[in-house]
């Protein structure tokens, strides 16, 4: 895998756009203060292609891929491997609740000669070529396909994160081993071991479905073949002497079919005439019509007496005069004795009612008599208390005067005090003042209830007044009315007559319609009659049209009892004749079918010997039982070839199977790709163990021993030392050499897809001296000038950086890391 250009928008510490092309930097070296984002573009390439970055701890680090406070991260990256151009996608979204989630994840192969920097620094889903993977779970096994590598064994050999430098040196034997499997594609012969166990399992399979089969194909011998060849003889002589039957046996049938119809029309014909009976009570539908007809005058009569009667009895009502009328001079009668009744009742209110009137006005003039005298003693009292608060306030003066003094009020000598009075007359005066109060709203209290009294006395009073008006009025309208009339007793009589003719009438009214229904039901007693006599002669003609072909007498038309007595005896004379002739049909009829069982049983016999059923049509039964006897003998010969062609197949699939278990067996794990791992893992420790002696100045060499990584110390008597007891720098230059070595020749050594055309070294280059740096410099350089490698270095280290013409400068500002190209 060979990048050829990086964009990312949004990704960590590079929120704004940017683009980092690696078309033409073969040797490149990625530069910049600690912290400014050197590694991320790492990280860049490992989460474009496999969603994960080992710094972040797996799939659980995704928030991690958002700049912050972005909501989105993209990262788009171009590569190339095993010949083809890719373009890998991922986009990550954060959503409103704050979970971050791989919003498009996408593999597409570019069309050959697709120039790159002509892409947009937009990450726009433009088509680019062919889509591989559209989804984050079809990415996994597309960039396995098309990279060769997992991720874990891509972070060990192509990138090579911080941290993880020493991964593929500190291995255990079976990871290791499964790196070098991927690496040089030696999957391929598990492959084919699998594949070859596989067809030897199928031609099995096939050999077993064969062996059933021949199992299967019994009865196949030549005696089997002449017993085939012979029972086609049988049958087809059978089929012939068949064939010659049946024509006799169809004439005998036919003799006999003919002679069995005419049997048959004899006795149809016998069937008809002895059913040719009378129906019963056909001499009574005449009498029946008559009788009705004559029931049916005489309700009309009657009929037309009631009618007669209710007409009469309407003229009698009509002339006694107007009913209504009578009835009304009746109420205005009834109405005067009950109105008279009544005035007199409501002159007697009247007269009382004036003596209440009269009563109650005089009880108010005594009431407003006695409120005059109560308000007159008022103000009397009021005066008295007046006087008596003025006579207490000269007292209260006086107490203090004494002969000879001058007067307070009046300014003159006093020749006299008077005597002060014992008791104060106010308290007299102002209880004189509440009772005479009192006394006065009593007596205003009494005039109000007189006066209401007398208004509401006065109110009924003129009311009975006019009651007593409209009575005598309505009395004297009906005198008027009743003036000149009959007296009640007559027109009691006049109502009387009334009622009588009008039940008469009712009556007579009832007889109509009984007649009427009489006459109906008297009519359709007569159509029913005469409608039974119609069928009676439909009867007759029916049956008689059902003899025609007889020839049947004519027919008296007047009376249809004696034309089925003249029907019915021609019928019995008829089928008289003709049992005297059915004898002898049936003999013939017993004889013919006698002759055609005859052959019938010959026929039988014939199929009875050739051991065939024979069925309804014995021509087609015979012919069946040739063509399966022929069918038969021509699936035996069938049989017999399946059964030489299977006894090939047989010894086919024999061989196959013995091919195929014999190549599996040299194919498997521990045998063919054992060896070739082995080969692969001398070659890898040999080229490492070089460059480990020109990094360490001839003190180490790499060798392995069951699969373990050792190193030998050169400078302490060849000393064998495990590699997890080596330094820090002691362990970069080892891995650091395993890495060059992957890079360098087991490349040349895979068989597929899994191509290592770039490395990138992202660990420890401060920790080394200067000439052991200057050593790992010209290695670097020796690797990038072959041409067939990328080769890319993270470091800040600025002797190492010199002395690598790209550089990829990596600056951050308080908003975003820039990625700047310098050098050539």
């Amino acid at each position: 895998m060979r990048p050829m250009r990086l964009d990312m928008a949004g990704f960590t510490v590079f929120r704004d756009d940017t683009t980092i092309d690696f078309t033409d930097a073969d040797f490149f070296a990625l530069i910049g203060p600690t912290g400014s984002g050197k590694s991320t573009v790492l990280d860049a390439i490992c989460f474009a292609l496999y969603g994960m970055v080992p710094r972040w701890g797996g799939a659980r680090g995704l928030a991690n891929a958002l700049a912050p406070s972005a909501t989105e991260a993209r990262v788009r990256l171009v590569f190339e491997s095993g010949g083809a151009r890719y373009v890998a996608t991922r986009v990550v979204r954060r959503d409103g609740r704050g979970n971050v989630k791989t919003a498009n994840a996408g593999l597409q192969l570019m069309p050959a000669g697709f120039d790159v920097t002509k892409l947009d620094t937009g990450l726009s889903p433009d088509d680019l070529g062919e889509v591989v993977a559209g989804t984050p779970a079809e990415m996994e096994q597309a960039v396995l396909d098309a990279v060769g590598l997992p991720y874990e064994q891509f972070t060990s050999c192509v990138v090579l994160p911080q941290g993880q430098f020493a991964d593929f040196l500190h291995a255990k034997p079976a990871t290791r081993q499964q790196i070098l499997v991927n690496l040089l594609g030696l999957g391929v012969y598990e492959d084919v071991q699998k594949k070859a166990t596989a067809r030897a399992a199928q031609a099995d399979a096939r050999l077993d479905a064969v062996d059933q089969l021949l199992a299967g194909l019994t009865g196949v011998d030549d005696e089997a073949l002449a017993d085939a060849d012979a029972r086609v003889d049988r049958m087809t002589e059978l089929a012939a002497a068949v064939t010659a039957a049946v024509p006799e046996l169809a004439a005998a049938r036919a003799t006999a079919r003919e002679a069995a119809a005419a049997l048959t029309a004899l006795d149809d014909e016998l069937t008809v005439l002895t059913g040719v009976r009378a129906p019963g009570g056909v001499t009574e539908v005449a009498r029946a019509v008559t009788a009705a007809r004559a029931e049916a005058e005489a309700a009309a009569t009657g009929v037309s007496l009631a009618e007669e009667r209710e007409e009469k009895l309407r003229g009698e009502l009509a002339g006694a005069g107007d009913e209504s009328a009578v009835r009304l001079l009746l109420r205005a009668y009834d109405d005067r004795d009950r109105l008279s009744g009544e005035v007199d009742t409501v002159r007697a209110a009247v007269s009382a009612a004036n003596d209440e009137h009269a009563t109650a006005v005089a009880a108010l003039a005594v009431a407003r008599a006695a409120a005059e005298r109560a308000d007159a003693e008022l103000e009397a009292a009021f005066r008295a208390h007046e006087e008596a608060k003025a006579t207490d306030l000269a007292v209260s003066l006086r107490v203090h005067l004494h002969a000879g003094a001058a007067c307070p009020v009046c300014e003159q000598p006093v020749a006299r005090v008077p005597a002060v009075p014992a008791d104060s007359a106010v308290a007299a005066a102002t209880a004189a003042g509440k009772a005479a109060r009192a006394a006065t709203k009593a007596a205003q209290t009494a005039v109000q209830q007189r006066d209401a009294a007398a208004r509401d006395l006065e109110r009924l009073l003129v009311q009975a007044r006019a009651r007593q008006e409209q009575l005598e009025a309505r009395l004297a309208e009906l005198d008027g009315q009743l003036a000149g009339a009959a007296e009640p007793a007559v027109l009691r009589r006049e109502l009387a007559e009334h009622a009588r003719l009008r039940r008469a009438l009712e009556e007579a009214a009832t007889a109509v319609r009984a007649g009427r229904e009489t006459a109906r039901q008297a009519r359709a007693g007569v159509d029913a009659a005469e409608e039974r006599l119609r069928a009676a002669w439909r009867a007759f003609d029916t049956s008689r049209d059902g003899l025609a072909r007889f020839g049947p007498p004519a027919t008296d038309r007047d009376d249809v009892a004696v034309a089925w007595a003249a029907l019915t005896g021609w019928a019995t004379s008829e089928a008289d004749r003709r049992r005297a002739d059915r004898a002898g049909r049936a003999v013939a009829v017993a004889e013919a079918e006698s002759v055609a069982d005859a052959v019938q049983q010959r026929i039988a016999g014939l199929f009875a010997t050739a051991d065939v059923p024979v069925g309804e049509d014995p021509v087609h039964a015979a012919t069946v039982a040739v063509e399966r006897a022929d069918a038969d003998r021509r699936r035996l010969r069938e049989r017999r070839e399946q059964a030489g062609t299977l006894r090939e197949q047989r010894a086919g699939h024999e061989r196959e199977a013995q091919v195929a278990r014999a190549l599996a067996g040299h194919l498997r794990a521990n045998n063919f790709e054992r060896w070739l791992l082995a080969e692969a893992l001398d070659l890898l420790v040999d080229g490492a163990s070089g460059i480990l002696r020109e990094l360490s100045s001839g003190q180490y060499e790499l060798v392995h021993d069951k699969g373990e990584f050792v190193v030998v110390d050169h400078h302490d008597a060849g000393l064998r030392r495990g590699v997890r007891t080596l330094s820090g720098g002691e362990t970069f230059q080892a891995s650091l050499a395993l890495a060059l070595a992957l890079s360098e020749q087991l490349a040349g050594m895979s068989t597929t897809a899994a191509s290592l055309e770039s490395i990138v070294l992202d660990e420890g280059f401060g920790t080394l001296d200067a000439a052991t740096l200057d050593t790992v410099a010209a290695t670097l350089e020796n690797l990038a000038a072959r041409g067939d490698r990328m080769v890319g270095v993270v470091t800040h280290v600025p002797a190492l950086a010199e002395r690598i013409p790209v550089r990829f400068e990596v600056r951050k500002d308080a908003r975003s890391a820039r990625v700047e190209r310098t050098g050539r």
